[in-house]
């Protein structure tokens, strides 16, 4: 296990899963040689999503993956499954419908146990929703489209294994950088992540994410706003924001949660 907090991994949804593999085969090689990983397929509605994820990460070395059937408050406060989670080297949370998991998981046992597991080390990723989930300011639904307009965008409180972050996922594929900018003029303290689908951010302990898969991350950083309107909109009206600063990062490009520098991967970097 590793030493401090373990690694925070927000996957944008449709990782692959036939070929490369990329962004699991690294995520079950940071969790170790010998790995067991818990899977929490809580958000989905279909019944075969644990066991896929079974196969997937046997496949890819884990020596034991095992779906936890929590599908209810109930479930959520099993000592057995609890006690799993402590057993555990890796644990991920699948797609699906992040209110499932807000409204099943949120305030139980096993909500407590991932945060002060991966407090001392356990390695925690989500895709889809299992990613939004993973924060502890969680956007639960919000209208698609390139402009923040007010009152578009539900949040509601997710695991909370960070509050430096809020995610949002198939972020270009679904047209979401107005719904993440919206989220972001509520409160600028966090900063905002638009994962595209294949795409990863692998946060480290010392809070620098390191972009993995095909696709792009998008950073939204807020932390200079000179101005926002959305206190005196009315629903639905465009909002005004002054002063932001975004960042489209790529495969190997970082970005450090606490200084908000990003840097592009060496391999490019070099050639400039």
């Amino acid at each position: 296990m590793a030493a401090g907090r373990g690694y925070i991994v927000p996957v944008g949804g449709a990782e692959e899963k036939i070929g490369d593999i990329t962004i699991l085969r690294r995520f079950v090689a940071l969790c170790g040689p010998e790995a067991s990983i818990a899977i929490i397929p809580t958000a989905s509605e279909l019944s075969e999503t644990g066991a896929r994820y079974e196969a997937l990460f046997r496949e890819l070395g884990a020596s034991e993956a095992r779906a936890l059937p929590i599908q209810t408050r109930a479930d959520a406060a099993n000592e057995e499954l609890v006690e799993m989670l402590d057993e555990a080297d890796g644990v991920f949370l699948t797609g699906g419908n992040q209110l499932r998991l807000s409204t099943t998981i949120g305030g139980t046992p096993v909500a407590k146990a991932l945060r002060l597991r991966n407090a001392d080390g356990l390695h925690i990723a989500g895709t889809s929703a299992g990613a939004a989930f993973l924060c502890e300011h969680m956007i639960a639904f919000g209208r698609e489209g390139g402009s923040p307009r007010a009152k578009s965008v539900t949040l509601a409180p997710g695991l909370g294994l960070t509050n430096r972050i809020i995610i949002d996922q198939h972020f270009r594929q679904r047209d979401r950088l107005g719904r993440l900018l919206t989220a972001l003029a509520y409160n600028p303290f966090a900063i905002g992540i638009g994962l595209d689908e294949n795409t990863a951010g692998f946060i480290a302990p010392d809070e620098t994410m390191e972009v993995v898969g095909s696709g792009a991350l998008t950073i939204v950083d807020a932390s200079e706003l000179e101005f926002s309107s959305m206190a005196r909109v009315r629903k639905n009206d465009p909002v005004c924001l002054i002063g932001l600063r975004l960042h489209i990062l790529d495969l190997g490009a970082t970005f450090n949660l606490h200084t908000r520098v990003a840097a592009a991967a060496p391999e490019i970097a070099r050639r400039v």
